[in-house]
Formats: C-alpha cells, sequence, structure tokens
C-alpha cells in the first residue's frame, strides 16, 4: 500500500516540483500542503504571498490545507512551537512523512530531520543533490510557470523582483546566484505547472522594499482593496 504523506508547501517552484516528482514515482501518496502563513498579514511567510492566491493554488493541486498561523514578529521559540503543534496532529492521524523541496543545504536538512523525529516523523527529499542548473530548466521545459516575488538584494537586483522564472532570467543571473535560489536569492510563485489541474490568473504588482529585500505583489484581477504594505513586512517573519 502507498504510504501517505503530506507536503512542506511555500508556494514556490521547489516544493510544487517536489510534489510533481512524487505523484511521478509514485512512492507516497501526497494528501496534505503544509504552509506557515503570517496570520498578521494573512500572507506566506518569508515569500509574501497573498494567502487568496495560496488557497487557489492548494485547491488546484489537489491537496488538503495545513495553515501554520504564527504572529509577527515571531521569535523563533513561538514558531517552533506552532510548527510542532501542526505536525503532531498529522502525525496523530497516522501520516509518517513530510516531503521538502531542499537541494542541497545540509544544515537545512539536519535541522527538519531533527525536528520531524521529535514528533516521530521523518523527512523525504526527492530533489536533494540535483544539480541545480539543470534542475532549473527542467522545471521550467516541464511547464512550470512562476513568478520571483521575494528577491534578496545583495544576490540579485531590484529589478529580478516580479519577473517571471524563465530562460531569459537564468540566463541574466549573476554567475554566484544559485539558479535556484537555494541559498536564499530568491522565492517564487508557482501558477501553473504539471502539478496544478489548472492555471492561476496573476498579475504582478508593486515592488516594495524592506530590510535588504525586493517583494512583487501578486494579485488575481482585480486587484484587492488590501495595499502591499503587507508583502514585505510578512515575508521576513517564519522560516
Amino acid at each position: 500500500m502507498t504510504k501517505r504523506a503530506i507536503i512542506a508547501w511555500s508556494s514556490g517552484k521547489d516544493s510544487a516540483w517536489a510534489l510533481h516528482e512524487v505523484r511521478r514515482t509514485g512512492q507516497f501518496e501526497i494528501v496534505g500542503a503544509l504552509t506557515t502563513v503570517t496570520d498578521t498579514f494573512q500572507r506566506v511567510s518569508m515569500h509574501g504571498v497573498r494567502e487568496e492566491l495560496l488557497a487557489a493554488q492548494v485547491a488546484a493541486a489537489g491537496l488538503q490545507a495545513i495553515t501554520v498561523r504564527i504572529p509577527f514578529p515571531c521569535p523563533n521559540e513561538a514558531y517552533e512551537r506552532a510548527m510542532a503543534e501542526a505536525l503532531a496532529g498529522v502525525s496523530a492521524s497516522g501520516i509518517e512523512h513530510v516531503v521538502f523541496g531542499d537541494l542541497f543545504l545540509q544544515d537545512v536538512r539536519a535541522y527538519r530531520e531533527v525536528r520531524l523525529a521529535a514528533v516521530g516523523m521523518s523527512a523525504v527529499f526527492p530533489l536533494w543533490g540535483r544539480p541545480t542548473a539543470a534542475l532549473a530548466r527542467e522545471m521550467i521545459a516541464g511547464g512550470i510557470v512562476a513568478h520571483l516575488v521575494c528577491v534578496d538584494l545583495r544576490a540579485l537586483p531590484r529589478a529580478f523582483a516580479g519577473r517571471r522564472f524563465d530562460g531569459a532570467l537564468l540566463d541574466s543571473m549573476p554567475a554566484a546566484a544559485d539558479p535556484c535560489g537555494e541559498n536564499g536569492e530568491f522565492h517564487s510563485f508557482v501558477s501553473a505547472g504539471p502539478m496544478l489541474d489548472g492555471a492561476i490568473d496573476v498579475t504582478v504588482g508593486e515592488t516594495v522594499e524592506r530590510e535588504g529585500f525586493a517583494y512583487a505583489d501578486l494579485f488575481s484581477p482585480p486587484l484587492p482593496a488590501a495595499t502591499t504594505a503587507g508583502a514585505g513586512s510578512a515575508a521576513r517573519s517564519g522560516r
């Protein structure tokens, strides 16, 4: 019998492609998507993506949303407590595995494995060790449509915020930047791809800068009444 698992869902390309890979191999049945949301702003933590876009994306992926809500600001103890409570609930339902889209950061992997072991669960890394230059182009060739929603201005110029993740973007990246943004150079939002049952209509709105990062606000037309003020604020709370 296929084992059930949930996926750590950031709304970005790596978690989306990890979902695609797991479904392709049939190793696990993914039943839920766990996402940290900064409740103060109703946006995905770190990415700053509007919660309504997240909801549309998770529905298009055919998954149950498992939302971990954290405050702003959020001390690390509060984050870990909220995450442990959510994972304990998942574990109690008989699910023992969490899939991650991590690529090569060993310290991040070790942290996840330790935290999951504490609640009797294990981590799965279907993309681990894949050469990121080839992987980035594989995602694009495979039909992923994504936009950069958060850019670290130490690694990339502000103009990269809001750009589509495509071959032209990869060709224009500085040599020191990882093509998949694994070192935190950028974060993305996936609006279409083989892991979704339909495309999500998104428009790129205003770009704002906060604490050395540039955030592109995505929305589904027409523009909601809320401003972009929460994008940068929410994005830096969470992990």
